[in-house]
């Protein structure tokens, strides 16, 4: 008996002995391995990195082992979530300015900013995230309030779209802006007693000319504080929509001394220093950095009125909106990037927007296959304009923008306007391949909020009933392959992330729940229990 024993043990020592070891192996999971084929998988190994093997429990752990065997319990992975389109640094700083976000009035914003000065004094205020539309006043405020309170401390309250300032007297005085001060590409608002303080798009950059900057520590911190915060919702990629190249050499420094994780897509603000640097240099790819595209801000926001229309806004007779960046500068600009490396990324809400991007695209793209530049946004669409969008050019699109705006859309452009607007089916239908994000900030990091709304087209409180023009909604495959391996693909990375498959990198996320299978009301409250990046875990 005692031989049999010994023999025993000796066979399974040898096995053992046999298996590879491994950095980290993962079993009894419910696995979606989002491959092309979007199949299923119980387990995976993973070694410098990358997965190396896929597959039941039993296969997995029969050649592999590891001191970090984790049992998933049948908890759900995905691939590690892509946001496509936010503003990654932006989120960073507003940690360290007055949270303004779901204010219900502009008493409330007051509130907030004298509450915050008492507690964090500033010689300069900034806040960000009022919303008039929330409001029962569903007007812009003026800066009359502001100056009684603030008469000479410079204060600046950003839109929560980002293409709105209400600023009071003493900006106003420290950037030179006067009644005769023009800027062309926005509106410094005017009413019957002079400036109003709401500056929209253009002229809101005299009041960043002389905001004092962040300094290194302020910036630092605000990029590991936006980390932290992706990290807690499953994200491992995110593509941050229009930064400098200071920042950009800064991401890159912190992530090549180890202090910075999360991986950045980043695309480069459009700037002529900026965008003649990058080019001259070319694209610059590392594991963690991918710098090869420029943002270009077409237009304005729908909610501020600043978005191109081609035909009058309904709520406001006799205005269109404006570009931001000229029709002539836009084709220039598309011109030099397609005999470049770099991809074009241009915001675009307005269908006058969209229109003058999508032909600029197909002029200079026609004998230049696989550029995948994206227009970012797409929201509103001419019918006229939708096929612009089969010759290879991304929607990269943010699905709680829908269920944000749903309430005043029609307002502002139409019954007949809206039926092109957040048309998140139709786009993938001509495109075949959609990029999805959340443009945090300007609306919350959850990517949970965004794979709900992307296939509910509801707000969280259940509205409206049978969603928002449901023809457009995404399946949620098609929801979790635009925040996975077309996020990746449009980011010219489908071959290293985005999808759990052999020799891609690790990055994978853990649920409390199967965002497949549960309810739709539920999904907003799934958690990210864990999140890795190349096998380690993420926090």
């Amino acid at each position: 008996m005692k031989k049999i024993m010994l023999l025993l043990t000796l066979v399974l020592t040898s096995c053992e002995y046999f298996k590879e070891e491994v950095d980290l192996v993962v079993f009894n999971a419910n696995i979606y391995t989002v491959d092309e084929g979007f199949s299923k998988a119980e387990a995976f190994a993973v070694k410098n990195g990358k997965f190396i093997a896929i597959g039941t429990s039993e296969e997995v752990r029969k050649i592999y082992t590891s001191e970090r065997l984790f049992d998933a319990d049948g908890r759900t992975i995905t691939p590690g979530l892509i946001d496509a389109h936010c503003h990654f640094y932006g989120l960073g700083l507003n940690q360290q300015v007055v949270d303004l976000t779901g204010t219900t009035s502009y008493q409330e914003v007051l509130d907030l900013v004298q509450q915050f000065q008492a507690e964090n004094p500033r010689e300069f205020i900034r806040g960000r995230g009022w919303d008039q539309n929330d409001w029962e006043v569903k007007e812009f405020p003026t800066k009359k309030e502001l100056d009684a309170l603030f008469p000479d401390i410079p204060v600046a309250l950003e839109r929560v779209d980002g293409h709105a300032y209400l600023v009071n007297q003493a900006a106003l005085d420290m950037a030179g802006i006067k009644w005769n001060t023009v800027i062309d590409g926005g509106e410094i608002v005017k009413g019957p007693y002079g400036i109003t303080g709401v500056l929209v798009d253009n002229p809101m950059r005299l009041i960043d000319s002389v905001t004092p900057p962040p300094s290194l520590e302020t910036k630092i911190q605000a990029l590991k504080d936006a980390e932290s915060i992706c990290f807690s919702y499953g994200l491992t990629t995110v593509n941050d929509a229009g930064i400098d190249r200071e920042t950009i050499s800064l991401i890159d420094s912190l992530q090549q001394a180890g202090e910075l994780s999360i991986r950045v897509y980043a695309m480069v603000s459009n700037t002529k220093e900026d965008v003649d640097h990058f080019i001259y240099k070319g694209p610059i790819k590392t594991d963690r950095l991918n710098v090869r595209s420029v943002k270009v801000y077409g237009d304005g926001a729908l909610g501020s009125r600043g978005a191109a229309l081609k035909k009058p806004y309904s709520d406001k007779w006799g205005h269109y909106g404006a570009m931001i960046t000229p029709v002539n500068e836009i084709e220039d600009l598309a011109r030099r990037l397609a005999i470049s490396e770099y991809q074009m990324n241009t915001h675009a809400i307005g269908d006058s927007a969209n229109a003058v991007v999508l032909r600029a695209y197909q002029k200079v793209l026609k004998d230049r296959p696989d550029r995948r530049w994206k227009v970012e946004h797409a929201q509103v669409i001419d019918s006229a304009d939708f096929d612009y969008f089969k010759e290879g050019i991304i929607p990269s699109i943010q699905p709680t923008h829908a269920t944000s705006d749903m309430y005043w859309a029609e307002e502002r452009v139409g019954p007949h306007r809206v039926k092109g607007a957040y048309a998140f089916k139709k786009l993938l239908e001509k495109a075949g391949t959609i990029a999805l994000g959340t443009d945090f900030p300007v609306e919350q990091v959850s990517p949970f909020l965004t794979f709900y709304a992307a296939v509910s087209r509801k707000d969280l409180d259940d509205y409206p009933e049978g969603g928002f023009q449901m023809q457009d909604a995404l399946t949620r495959e098609e929801a979790l392959r635009g925040m996975t391996i077309w996020a990746a693909y449009s980011n010219f990375e489908e071959h290293e992330k985005g999808s759990i498959e052999l020799g891609k990198w690790a990055d994978f996320t853990i649920y409390s729940d199967d965002l497949m299978a549960v309810p739709l009301p539920q999904i907003p409250t799934i958690d990210a229990e864990q999140t890795f990046i190349a096998g380690e875990v993420a926090e």
